[in-house]
């Protein structure tokens, strides 16, 4: 396959693309621009193809046929702010003055599923990509709706989220995999920090499995809250509860559902069940709570509508330096 280099629209880095096709390199990727302008980093998960966890909740989970990418740490609150500047995406947080204040670097708290999408909708679109989530009305907190076959990017096995779209929030089988599979044993744990003992639970902040703000007034910043799975990513067990994107009932089939969240917080009890592997929770989607989250996750291919849309807009670039030049 021909590869094109183009160069990143914020950051300037040189991005190497398919002519329909290549693969996302996890890393650090910049969203919106100027003082708006936020960074979010992925991890990868690859390992394609692993067998699935037959002890865990739901039983099984974490079996995963392709390679993704997901972010090493939860939203902050940062990120929505500046994506949702001058209150476009309508999304609202939980005061968070009573649980160790609203610092920019906390977890983004008090977010529904339905708003999680559309700022996932937000970072592709704003991007270049199609939309993951399908909405048809402007209530930040309206139901998404399923995606058809008349539509481009229709996935006849999840019709929730969009073929075409780059970012999305992880399935259980995703967030699941990367929570607890060990890739260089091809076995799970029990616990997010890649061992079968339950972390301890203090206000060590990142160290290797802990769960930091559990003797705390609230949820620890998302790049020091401790507890690395296997694969590097960070408070999948604790700090906050992280929505997925699958149904209580694992068929994506009906938009009005209940949503699976999962991996405890810095609330969960000092027997630490809400960590376990075992354990997984289900609301609607238009809930919300001072100690639930969400992380994203991204394709490690780049959808081909994306490439198009990158590569017109570094024609554009390209030309407007030109002028510039003259």
């Amino acid at each position: 396959m021909k590869q094109f280099f183009i160069r990143s629209l914020i950051g300037g880095s040189a991005l190497s693309v398919g002519m329909f096709a290549a693969p996302s390199l996890a890393g650090v990727y910049t969203f919106g621009q100027g003082s708006d302008a936020f960074s979010l980093e992925f991890v990868s998960i690859g390992n394609a193809g692993n067998a699935a966890d037959t002890t865990g909740n739901p039983n099984p989970s974490g079996a995963v046929s392709y390679a993704y990418n997901i972010g090493k740490n939860e939203i902050n609150r940062r990120s929505i702010d500046k994506a949702n500047i001058g209150g476009g995406l309508g999304i609202t947080m939980t005061d968070m003055t009573s649980y160790g204040g609203n610092a920019g670097n906390k977890p983004a708290t008090g977010v529904s599923w339905n708003e999680a999408a559309r700022f996932v909708n937000w970072l592709n679109t704003s991007s270049g990509y199609e939309a993951a989530y399908k909405f048809t009305t402007t209530g930040s907190n309206d139901y998404n709706e399923l995606w058809l076959p008349s539509d481009a990017g229709y996935d006849a096995s999840n019709p929730y989220r969009n073929s075409n779209a780059r970012y999305f929030i992880t399935s259980n089988d995703e967030w699941y995999k990367a929570a607890y599979y060990n890739p260089l044993t091809s076995t799970y744990s029990d616990y997010a920090n890649g061992t079968n003992t339950k972390p301890s639970q203090d206000q060590a902040g990142a160290i290797y499995g802990t769960i930091g703000g559990f003797a705390f007034p609230g949820p620890y910043d998302v790049d020091a809250a401790g507890a690395l799975s296997s694969y590097g990513t960070m408070a999948q067990g604790g700090n906050v509860w992280e929505w997925t994107e699958s149904a209580s009932d694992l068929v994506n089939d009906s938009a009005n559902e209940r949503r699976i969240y999962r991996g405890g917080a810095w609330t969960s009890n000092a027997a630490a069940f809400d960590l376990n592997a075992s354990d997984r929770s289900s609301k609607f989607g238009q809930y919300d709570e001072y100690n639930l989250g969400f992380r994203v996750g991204s394709t490690s291919v780049v959808p081909a509508p994306g490439v198009v849309a990158l590569l017109g807009m570094s024609g554009v670039l390209a030309r407007g330096r030109r002028r510039t030049a003259r």
